[in-house]
């Protein structure tokens, strides 16, 4: 995804809320809501995907951190990831889903799935 200003980095958190504004009004002002399907944003998420990926194919286990990677490759696995995000939140815009909710019933779910099994936390409940 172009980048349409050029932003400070800063400890600031950003919400799904802001992205998902912020997305909006990019394509709004560049009139490409016609393309902006569900179907076509999920190819684009798809294809982001695969570009990630290609950061990963032939490196093996990667070191938590990448204590060994160059400040040129951590930026480029920032670039990818920031498009996978920026697709997803489009996607989840286009569908009128609240993602942040979403994901936080699906942490809900799937703590009642695979429930703590540590005899020492049962204790404290």
């Amino acid at each position: 995804m172009e980048n349409s200003h050029s932003y400070p980095r800063t400890a600031k958190d950003v919400s799904l809320q802001e992205l998902r504004d912020r997305l909006a009004e990019f394509a709004r002002v560049r009139g490409w809501e016609q393309y902006h399907s569900p179907r076509n944003l999920l190819l684009a998420l798809v294809g982001e995907v695969g570009e990630l990926s290609e950061i990963f194919q032939w490196k093996g286990e990667v070191a938590r951190g990448l204590p060994n990677w160059t400040s040129d490759d951590k930026e480029h696995l920032e670039e990818e990831l920031s498009d996978v995000l920026l697709y997803l939140v489009q996607l989840a815009d286009v569908c009128g889903l609240d993602l942040g909710q979403a994901a936080l019933a699906k942490i809900v779910k799937n703590a009642q799935k695979y429930p703590v099994n540590n005899p020492i936390s049962s204790t404290y409940n």
